[in-house]
């Protein structure tokens, strides 16, 4: 008797142990990600390089807003091949992006974003933009490609490089070019001159490669090596290929988003979230008393740590659709925990238990948690790679949502279950109002 009382005695510090530091974590969490705090100056940030912020800033003020919440300028192009281009329209239109985004990025717009829609669209997005002219002058704008000697000097533009084609040459992608007359007759000088020195190719004032001369090139054909790979190669072959752009670009569609209806926009959103989280969470605990507070608190994780993720993660916005993506990520987590609880109610009723009825309850309800949430994650895949715009903002934020959902039901739910059943003998009426005859005993 005595080792039986010592064991539940160990078992129930451990659960207080477990419990409090969970939930100070949560608390703690919730704070910085409200508030903010200066986590450099606590040495956090040299430990865990990746977090959002190095300043007083919450997690909200560095989540990346898309668009429709911060207000810019987007526009819509399709593509057309040049005349007399042998390349292929998908280099090109890789190399088309890359010379936008770099032009972009070089003029302060570090955050746009340039994505290929459909089979011959580009859809560009600038936030913070309110004179749509300016943005559109710099994207249509020749780049300006040079040649330049070690020393700085250009000597050849990109008006005399012909043609700018990838090969594999020797278990390696280089890049093969030719030049025409003019160019031929420089390079060949030039390279004689700086025969095992480097000759710089500058984009837009912004080092494109910079190789090695390793021989004499005199016939207006050569090749340039030390490419990382073929994405690499074909990328830096598009922007050889000519100072202007890759492809050609036709005007489809133009517009301005205000940052106002932006704000506007996302304070109904964010309210209209906060009121559903707090309906959702009275029903639950209503509903599942106890399991009820707990499903709350694994919620709160769940939304903590899906924001904390958005932060971090690179390539996520935060856009209308994608608040819409987050909100079924928590129906499908509140959807979990409601499988979890029902089947963890039927042990209880059927006479096991708490202890016995949570195992059992896991057991029976995980294989209907798992196909809900797997048919969803196949479902945000297939839209991520085959929808565009708003479609592929929607499915990232879906597959990230359901990913975490899964990771509070499956694991946080459990954990805090089980430690919760070992802090006391608990009258099993505060777990399910429905029990006529159960074992009053724990195991």
């Amino acid at each position: 008797m005595k080792s039986k009382n010592r064991k539940r005695a160990n078992a129930k510090v451990k659960a207080i142990v477990a419990l409090s530091i969970v939930f100070v974590l949560t608390v703690a969490l919730a704070l910085i990600g409200v508030n903010g705090m200066p986590l450099d100056s606590r040495g956090l940030y040299k430990l865990m390089p990746w977090l959002p912020t190095t300043d007083v800033e919450a997690w909200p003020s560095t989540l990346p807003l898309g668009l429709d919440l911060r207000g810019g300028v987007y526009v819509e192009y399709s593509a057309e091949v040049p005349e007399d281009t042998e390349a292929s329209f998908d280099d090109l239109m890789t190399g088309t992006i890359s010379v936008i985004q770099a032009r972009l990025t070089d003029k302060g717009y570090a955050e746009s974003t340039v994505q290929r829609i459909g089979g011959d669209g580009l859809r560009i997005e600038i936030p913070d933009v309110t004179d749509p002219d300016a943005v559109l002058d710099l994207i249509g704008s020749p780049a300006k490609l040079e040649f330049r000697t070690p020393a700085g000097e250009s000597f050849m533009d990109g008006s005399m490089v012909e043609l700018a084609t990838v090969q594999m040459q020797e278990g390696e992608y280089v890049i093969a070019f030719k030049l025409n007359s003019e160019g031929t007759e420089i390079f060949a000088q030039k390279t004689a001159e700086y025969l095992g020195q480097s000759i710089a190719i500058y984009l837009d004032d912004v080092m494109l490669i910079n190789p090695t001369v390793q021989s004499v090139i005199t016939g207006g054909q050569g090749v340039i090596n030390g490419m990382g790979g073929l994405e690499e190669a074909q990328t830096v072959a598009a922007k050889i290929q000519s100072g202007a752009l890759p492809l050609v670009l036709t005007q489809q569609k133009v517009d301005t988003v205000s940052a106002t209806l932006g704000d506007d926009a996302l304070a109904t959103s964010v309210l209209a979230a906060m009121i559903g989280i707090v309906l959702v969470m009275l029903v639950m605990i209503v509903r599942y008393r106890v399991n009820g507070v707990i499903a709350s608190w694994a919620l709160v994780i769940y939304i903590v740590t899906l924001f904390f993720l958005i932060a971090v993660i690179p390539g996520i916005q935060l856009t209308l659709p994608g608040i819409a993506g987050i909100v079924l990520g928590i129906g499908m987590a509140v959807d979990a925990n409601v499988i979890i609880f029902e089947r963890f109610n039927d042990e209880v009723r059927g006479g096991r238990p708490l202890k016995g009825a949570l195992r059992a309850g896991f057991k029976n309800a995980m294989s209907a948690v798992l196909d809900a949430n797997i048919t969803t994650l196949i479902a945000a895949v297939v839209l991520m790679f085959f929808g565009t715009g708003s479609i592929q903002g929607f499915a990232k934020t879906l597959l990230l949502s359901v990913i975490t959902s899964m990771f509070t039901a499956v694991l946080v739910t459990r954990f805090l279950m089980k430690h919760t059943i070992a802090l006391k003998n608990w009258n099993v009426n505060l777990f399910t109002s429905r029990v006529k005859t159960v074992k009053e005993e724990q195991e």
